[in-house]
């Protein structure tokens, strides 16, 4: 199949959206130095929201809040391929869109940032952490039941520009990736994946296509990194069958061990610990490994 001769990309607008579509941008002209590559910013709902309103969806957008309109624009071919942070994207698909292509997954853990030099078991009792995450809140309060948890919104420059104004807060929880692609400097500590397991698909640069434009499928699978993929496929396979939109905060993380894949997964519910669990299998099989992670879960 002839290279594409023009290539348009449909990204939110933030800084960081559209630092990982030129990520794209750059992955697509290494392949097809040929082609043009264009970027089309696309407000979203939750862009909207944000001006008119503090308070975003608990879920995190797993509703589609930042992914919707852009989905829109990629159906009625405005747009030749939608590029989403994956964890923002919900765990049901619309039925003529499908996510072709995924680049190398970034790093997946959150990080403290402090204000002064704190850890997570060194902050003092009491201690004001911001976060905007349900999942990331159920976490810290489970190892910190201590800590006065307070809401935070905005883009990644916005939340450590909102730390350095509140005199008391003394830390707020982001995640790695968005510092690191933007460049940013901290100062904390990551923390440890086994206490604050990611939300599904963190890290990761989802690319999605229309079903049946052979062009643009064959385009994300040049530039595809399958053993990303295969992890989200796993991750979001997992969310769908425990319908990823409920109210219960859920970190899920998948990885690749030679030919294997390894998910793990974290559901709090009433209880200040969670119910965890573990399945591996055939790398080539993350649906199936996703369900068996499931009825373990359920058994927990």
């Amino acid at each position: 199949m002839a290279a594409p001769d023009r290539i348009i990309l449909g990204s939110r607008g933030s800084e960081l959206a559209l630092t990982q579509t030129r990520m794209v941008e750059q992955a697509l002209r290494s392949v097809y130095p040929a082609t043009t590559v264009e970027i089309k910013v696309i407000r979203t709902g939750g862009d909207e929201r944000r001006k008119s309103a503090p308070r975003l969806d608990p879920k995190g957008g797993r509703k589609g809040l930042f992914t919707r309109e852009i989905e829109r624009e990629l159906s009625a071919g405005r747009i030749d391929l939608a590029i989403h942070s994956a964890k923002d994207l919900p765990s049901e698909e619309p039925d003529d869109l499908e996510i072709g292509a995924t680049l190398p997954r970034g790093k997946t853990e959150d990080v403290l940032i402090t204000t002064e030099d704190f850890g997570l078991t060194t902050l003092p009792a009491g201690a004001t952490i911001a976060t905007g995450s349900i999942r990331r809140q159920r976490q810290l309060r489970w190892q910190r039941p201590d800590l006065f948890i307070v809401d935070l919104r905005g883009n990644v420059p916005t939340r450590l520009r909102k730390l350095r104004e509140n005199k008391d807060w003394s830390g707020i929880v982001l995640a790695r990736i968005g510092l690191e692609r933007l460049g940013l400097e901290w100062q904390g500590e990551a923390l440890p994946e086994d206490k604050f397991l990611s939300a599904g698909g963190q890290g990761i640069i989802a690319i999605q296509v229309r079903r049946g434009d052979e062009t643009m499928r064959k385009a994300g699978e040049a530039i595809d990194d399958r053993a990303t993929h295969l992890c989200l496929r796993a991750e979001r396979e997992f969310l769908r069958l425990l319908n990823g939109d409920c109210n219960a905060p859920v970190g899920v993380r998948a990885r690749i061990l030679g030919d294997e894949l390894q998910i793990r997964a974290q559901i709090f519910e009433a209880e200040p610990a969670p119910r965890t669990a573990f399945a591996s299998g055939s790398a080539g099989k993350p649906e199936k490994i996703a369900a068996e992670l499931m009825e373990k879960i359920h058994e927990n």
